[in-house]
């Protein structure tokens, strides 16, 4: 059992099983890659020649030992000249390898940012190309924190290869020199290479997890700090900048100790290293001192020996630590490459159709959809909306409204059934093709936070201003960004923080204008703006409803009524689909929603039997009364309070009414008034009224009696 679970464990060098992963982004700058390993050759031979020029003055300037046979042309020079050969030929040397680390260190920089620049540039496609969901599940967060910091791990470990390649054939090397002066030394050398090697493979099973962890720790601070300034009107609406602050720091901190903890084994692990490769050079001394002493070597081949020695320990420290570092960058590009791999939940068949010219006739057949986790978001919807048709989708919050009309451009792909455009399954269409056909105008409106023009542009890129300004003026928003000092070149600020939310909504109406797409989608799109921005509004959107399929989300019924269909949503089912007058008359769901927002049945009848000549009399008696001195009746308030309280044209008659009765009221007594405001009578209603009569003619609710 025990065997069986060591051949079960994983290899510490497991990590270097994504490197063919990497390869697709290196071939396009295999140039780059050429010219380094090439400068890895030349920096190793220079590594080789650079102990040289001291051996040749302490052997042959200073003694009296003949050159080396490539050298020998120099025979017979005379010692002065030998000395200044040496010393211009270390210095030749030294040049050589300082020159190429500059051009190495050029060409690796630009190979690093160049792999990262791609890698990045193909996560962000990949992650617009992703379906809504997993954004859903995905916080921002943490996909900027793989964009910006992750991503770059794929060049750093590319640049670290030709280190280790060049530290692998300078240790080949220096031991086959080291081999011709003195194989006991080459051996000793090499005692060090097995620690070195069982050292790094448990620095890379035990770190490995911590490097994880920190991974995690780190990237949970930075999607906190996204998540904090997202939110900052609520976070300082709420007074809640400490509690923040506190909660970022204590994460902050959690990961700082984790870093801290990590670096000192990464520290030790180093140390580690050093004290071993120091060890091997101790040998390496003493015995090649003793050999000097024996005569078997000369105290310049011995200088060779050490400087080799140095030279060799320094590669094995690199390949130590550098394998520590790529274990490391594998670590955090692993997650990133997964993204990468992570296919779609909404995919486009092979053979889908590119190009299409859709008329804008939606059909849904037995279409149901579910959520992970949550079943029956909407199960069995089945209407049909010919070209032109406006639909409005109303019912409780939750019922499933937005969901039915996201499935339309396939932000989320139906569970069962079929959607048809035109007669076509819109999964045989693109998704670029499917979505050039549709345009949304959503209850938040989401600006970029460059101009005004780039903006409304977004809905055809190569629109001439002409073309902007005429959506603009569709829109109702050409006036007022004529009168912002900069016009169309106005900055809206990130996501228009800088306009109001009616200025923002017209603005993602008139980029739908340009668009002008045959399927049009509302999603609450006057929900969060007064009534008299509302009005302006909705007058732009009827003008940009015209000649299209129109889709409304709308919890004020009031903008449903002139619907060509209305589908009303309850718990993921169309329980009710027909016009507004047809719907009313089912006495359904429908009905019970349009009179909680528009009064009880019996208020509505009421309203309607009170005729302008009701109201006429009605404020006749009011005078009349007032002028004899009788006094208003409670029964005449009542009757006028009902009125006001109506939604339909007898409210505003009423208070025209009342009106021009005021003064008589202010100059009189009005107890019948008071009498009404202090009673509860009518439900309530009547009595608040005469509340608000009361308050607005400035005259007390009640009279203090001697």
């Amino acid at each position: 059992m025990r065997f069986s679970l060591r051949r079960n464990r994983p290899s510490p060098w497991a990590f270097f099983a994504d490197l063919p992963r990497i390869l697709p982004y290196l071939r396009p700058h295999k140039r780059l890659a050429g010219i380094s390993l090439a400068l890895v050759a030349l920096s190793a031979l220079t590594s080789l020649l650079s102990p040289w020029p001291l051996a040749i003055v302490v052997d042959s300037v200073l003694g009296n030992k003949p050159l080396p046979h490539l050298l020998g042309f120099l025979d017979g020079t005379g010692r002065y000249r030998l000395l200044a050969i040496a010393v211009v030929g270390g210095l030749a040397i030294t040049g050589l390898e300082h020159g190429f680390a500059v051009i190495d260190n050029y060409v690796n920089t630009k190979l690093d940012l160049s792999m990262v620049l791609d890698l990045r540039s193909d996560l962000l496609r990949h992650i617009q190309r992703l379906s809504v969901p997993y954004h859903d599940r995905t916080k921002t967060g943490q996909m900027m924190f793989e964009l910006n910091n992750q991503a770059s791990g794929i060049g750093r470990i590319t640049v670290s290869i030709p280190p280790l390649l060049q530290a692998l054939v300078t240790v080949i090397g220096m031991f086959v020199v080291l081999m011709r002066l003195d194989p006991l030394l080459a051996f000793l050398s090499l005692t060090v290479v097995p620690p070195i090697y069982v050292s790094a493979s448990y620095y890379a099973r035990q770190i490995q997890p911590r490097v994880l962890d920190v991974r995690h720790r780190e990237t949970k601070s930075m999607t906190m700090v996204h998540e904090i300034i997202s939110m900052m009107r609520v976070v300082v609406a709420f007074g809640r900048e400490g509690h923040e602050w506190r909660r970022f720091r204590n994460q902050a901190e959690n990961a700082l100790e984790a870093r801290v903890n990590l670096t000192v084994r990464q520290t030790m692990f180093s140390l580690i290293v050093t004290m071993t490769t120091a060890t091997g050079s101790s040998l390496v001394l003493g015995f090649g001192a003793y050999a000097v002493l024996q005569h078997r070597l000369t105290a310049g081949e011995l200088l060779v020996a050490i400087g080799y020695v140095a030279s060799l320990y320094t590669p094995l420290e690199q390949i130590s630590n550098t394998v520590s570092g790529l274990q490391q960058q594998f670590t955090t590009l692993h997650a990133t490459l997964n993204i990468l791999e992570t296919e779609p939940e909404v995919a486009e068949r092979p053979n889908a159709r590119t190009s299409f010219a859709a008329r804008g006739h939606v059909v849904f057949d037995d279409v149901s959809f579910d959520y992970p986790g949550r079943r029956g978001a909407l199960t069995s919807a089945s209407f049909d909306a010919p070209p032109g048709t406006s639909v409005a989708i109303v019912g409780p919050t939750g019922a499933g409204k937005t969901t039915l009309l996201m499935l339309i451009p396939r932000f989320y792909e139906a569970t069962s059934g079929r959607i048809l455009l035109d007669g076509r399954d819109i999964r045989e269409l693109t998704l670029a093709s499917l979505r050039r056909q549709v345009s949304v105008v959503l209850q938040e409106p989401l600006l970029f936070s460059g101009t005004i023009a780039e903006n409304i542009r977004y809905g055809y890129l190569n629109a001439s201003q002409e073309e902007i300004a005429k959506a603009a003026q569709a829109a109702n928003a050409h006036d007022f960004i004529e009168q912002l000092p900069k016009g169309y070149a106005t900055v809206v600020g990130e996501r228009g923080s800088q306009l109001s939310g009616g200025e923002r909504q017209r603005i993602s109406i008139a980029r739908a204008f340009l668009k002008n797409a045959p399927i049009l989608i509302l999603d609450e799109p006057t929900s969060a703006i007064d009534s008299q921005t509302e009005a302006v509004i909705l007058d732009a959107l009827k003008r940009l409803m015209v000649g299209r399929t129109t889709f409304l989300v709308a919890h004020r019924l009031s903008t449903t009524a002139v619907s060509d269909l209305i589908l009303v949503v309850n718990r993921g089912k169309i329980v009710e689909c027909g016009p507004h007058e047809a719907l009313l008359a089912a006495d359904g769901l429908y009905a019970q929603l349009y009179e909680a927002q528009n009064g009880d049945a019996h208020r509505r009848r009421a309203a309607a039997n009170v005729s302008a000549d009701d109201l006429a009399g009605l404020t006749t008696a009011l005078v009349a009364g007032q002028e004899s001195g009788d006094g208003v009746s409670g029964p005449s308030l009542a009757a006028l309070a009902q009125a006001l309280a109506s939604p339909d044209r007898a409210q505003d008659h009423a208070w025209q009414l009342l009106g021009a009765a005021w003064p008589l009221l202010r100059d009189g007594e009005p107890a019948a008034l008071r009498e009404l405001a202090a009673s509860n009578g009518n439900g309530g209603e009547a009595s608040a009224l005469a509340q608000r009569v009361l308050i607005d003619l400035g005259l007390p609710m009640t009279v203090d009696r001697p």
